[in-house]
């Protein structure tokens, strides 16, 4: 055997080393139980990515440890969804565009996880209802009411009423988080590459049951505003 094979040969050992120890760290880092073991390394991966490069930090974030829960954040950039899965202790079933969701490279990772597409545009309650469904089922389904990415120096937008719908209908809390320290505000795909110093703020739970949509929009509206 030839030094050139004899070295390709060690390159592919130290290679799965390395793959093999990466996967453990992986699995090691994993806090939420995502169904499936290569979901739960993804979620350990993006556990490591935000902590480390991001340098993210949270509060104690007030989510139930079972039952139904709806998680709503500000929205400054496309990586807000991978700052929430990283500070949560339960798999979070988003909300997102359709426009977004069809995108075929991220289609079969969208699908696995369990997102929700909804199409303002065209039938908006075909989205309210697979959440409906996903709360009755115990699940966390986590959305950004201000409907786009806005920062704060925007003049602030009424906020999507379909939380508070979902809240009504089911009973389920809504836990809002402000979002802080994104380098990459206004940005989609490059705030992910973007180093920053992020840090998640819990507000207070609101429950909607026997409250007006007006009084349950103004205080969330006031929670993810300050």
């Amino acid at each position: 055997m030839n030094g050139a094979w004899l070295g390709l040969i060690l390159l592919i050992v130290l290679a799965g080393w390395f793959l093999r120890r990466f996967v453990r760290i992986c699995e090691a880092a994993n806090e939420a139980d995502w169904g499936g073991p290569w979901l739960n390394r993804l979620d350990g991966l993006n556990r490591l990515f935000c902590r480390r490069f991001h340098g993210l930090a949270h509060d104690r974030l007030r989510l139930p440890r079972s039952g139904p829960a709806l998680v709503a954040s500000n929205h400054v950039s496309g990586l807000d969804p991978l700052l929430l899965i990283a500070a949560m202790k339960r798999p979070l079933r988003f909300i997102i565009a359709r426009e977004q969701y069809e995108r075929w490279y991220l289609k079969w990772l969208f699908r696995a996880i369990g997102c929700i597409p909804i199409d303002r545009e065209r039938d908006p309650r075909t989205a309210l209802y697979a959440a409906r469904r996903a709360l009755a089922a115990g699940e966390v389904v986590a959305l950004f009411p201000q409907g786009r990415i806005r920062l704060d120096h925007e003049p602030p937008a009424p906020l999507r009423r379909g939380i508070v719908l979902l809240s009504q209908m089911t009973g389920a809390p809504i836990i809002p988080v402000r979002i802080r320290g994104v380098r990459g505000q206004g940005f989609t795909v490059a705030a992910v590459f973007m180093r920053s110093a992020a840090r998640l703020e819990a507000r207070p739970p609101l429950i909607c049951e026997n409250r007006t949509a007006e009084w349950c929009l103004e205080e969330l509206s006031r929670a993810l505003h300050s």
